[in-house]
């Protein structure tokens, strides 16, 4: 991450006259982060197959053939635009390697993970079912992944977007604001809400915090 202002204004300016080192300094410096959001909502049946720094690196291929018109026309700050363009490049490497088995593992998910399946509810049951701790007897195990599901699916949708995003992928508030399309008061908010929220479902469960972390 670039934390000079300056600098970041520089090689900004730099970037959008057409200077190349600029340019791939600037995705050097973001490269860690997207490499976490990849390695967070990746498919986990595509982990050890795919690497997240690959999907970044494709991702970048695709952002610089289109730097220009970014430059042109700026909708979003670089970190956020790329952050959508690897989206984009996720979900493509989604379907390619999973085809019409995607909807067949949501099913399956479905039926012992969230109700209310979407990205980020997904996300964040394989993220935390897969730091459960292994109990003694395996029942507990299941009914605190059972558990878990049933309480993410009612947690606030903006509250568990903001959540995934600032505690997760660990953007900043103005970030996550941006992102989800709110005021940063009110990101920060709703933050903290779901923080709590969590760590309440979390301590809820049999064995506590000492199962489950976020």
């Amino acid at each position: 991450m670039l934390d000079d202002a300056s600098t970041t204004e520089l090689l900004l300016a730099r970037a959008a006259a057409g200077d190349g080192a600029a340019w791939g300094a600037l995705l050097t410096a973001h490269q860690d982060r997207l490499a976490r959001m990849v390695a967070f909502r990746m498919d986990p049946r595509l982990r050890g197959r795919i690497d997240e720094a690959d999907v970044v690196q494709d991702a970048f291929v695709e952002a610089s053939a289109h730097r220009e018109a970014y430059f042109r026309a700026p909708t979003a700050p670089l970190f956020l635009w790329l952050r959508g363009v690897v989206s984009n490049k996720l979900l493509q490497i989604h379907r390619h390697h999973l085809g019409a088995h995607m909807r067949d593992a949501k099913r399956e998910l479905l039926l012992e993970g969230p109700r209310k399946w979407n990205d980020t509810t997904a996300a964040l049951w394989v993220h935390l079912t897969g730091h459960l701790t292994s109990p003694s007897v395996a029942a507990v195990r299941e009914e605190n992944k059972t558990r878990l599901a049933e309480a993410l699916d009612t947690m606030d949708p903006t509250d568990r977007e903001v959540l995934t995003l600032r505690h997760f992928e660990q953007l900043t508030n103005a970030e996550a604001a941006q992102v989800v399309g709110i005021q940063e008061r009110a990101a920060a908010k709703r933050y903290l809400r779901a923080l709590e929220r969590l760590k309440e479902i979390l301590s809820a469960l049999p064995g506590g915090l000492t199962g489950l972390r976020p």
